[in-house]
């Protein structure tokens, strides 16, 4: 771990050349009790008529299970193009996993030795509850170890709708450390109180006791999670929200190892305090929000590739 600086509130250089006041500061926090209920309300705004409105990034309701089925498995696949626009790929790892809403005690998956940036509908795999290739889907093979741990993540979370667990660069680097990132700044407020360690690496994940272990580190409410000397894991109630706090930990990962490297140079770190961390986690860790925030990246992909994943 970095050495830690100590910051002097009143160095001048810290304060743009002005003095920094001591003691408690004021807070600017508004009451959410007196906003609206739904945080996903409070990020945006229209006319004075209520014309204009962002109801068009919540999140659809099906009615027909089979449209819903469609629906998952295009967002899906746009979140592994979108895992192959970042250079997630690592070989034959990796897997996203999402509950399907027809037979609900399957889940779809992307097929073993399939780049990301290649994935479309078509080939994902929908996978039996005893972990095999299922009749119903692409007729490809799956990843073993991505068996054993979404197979326990889906039985230990039934809240859950989707997993998302790859080698991304900068969380697998962070994750030798065996700790959680910081709230370091305001986006990361996401992962205060939502963030485990698993903090006892077994080796490539061949059994289901490993993945049950992973499950536990989780606990009943987190969804995200450093996997000790392997990689980083997330959960959502859509495969929107999953993939884009996989890209968010990922981001913070190498944030957290940007301000260590500057912290051994001397250079003060000042997180964000846990009033202010909680205070914004109460709007920031809301599922619809998180799935809206993905939205602008599915939108993107469709242009950039024309659809193609969609077919």
């Amino acid at each position: 771990m970095a050495p830690e600086a100590t910051l002097n509130q009143n160095d001048s250089a810290l304060n743009g050349g002005g003095h920094a006041v001591d003691g408690a500061r004021p807070k600017a926090h508004a009451e959410l009790e007196k906003l609206e209920a739904s945080p996903i309300d409070r990020f945006w705004r229209g006319d004075r008529d209520g014309k204009i409105n962002f109801k068009s990034s919540c999140i659809p309701k099906f009615e027909d299970k089979y449209q819903e089925r469609d629906w998952i498995k295009a967002h899906l696949a746009a979140a592994f193009r979108y895992w192959g626009k970042l250079g997630f790929g690592e070989g034959l790892a990796g897997h996203i996993t999402v509950r399907d809403p027809v037979l609900t005690d399957h889940y779809w998956m992307n097929p073993i030795g399939v780049h990301y940036s290649c994935i479309s509908v078509s080939n994902l795999v929908l996978v039996s509850p005893d972990g095999y290739v299922s009749p119903h889907g692409a007729q490809l093979p799956i990843n073993t170890a991505g068996y054993w741990i979404h197979s326990a993540i889906h039985k230990a979370r039934p809240d859950i709708v989707a997993a998302a667990h790859c080698h991304s660069f900068h969380g697998k680097t962070w994750s030798v450390f065996g700790r959680p990132i910081e709230i370091l700044q305001q986006d990361a407020c996401v992962f205060y109180d939502n963030l485990s360690v698993y903090n006892n690496y077994g080796g490539v994940v061949l059994a289901s006791a490993e993945g049950e272990n992973i499950a536990a580190a989780l606990g009943p409410t987190h969804k995200t999670c450093i996997l000790r000397n392997h990689g980083l894991l997330t959960l959502g109630n859509t495969i929107d929200e999953c993939v884009y706090l996989f890209a968010l930990l990922d981001k913070h990962c190498k944030l957290q190892l940007m301000v260590e490297a500057a912290a051994a140079n001397g250079i003060p770190i000042i997180p964000i305090d846990k009033e202010d961390a909680e205070y914004n986690a109460r709007s920031v860790k809301d599922p619809e929000l998180l799935y809206a925030n993905f939205q602008p990246e599915y939108n993107l992909l469709i242009q950039e590739t024309n659809g193609a994943f969609l077919t």
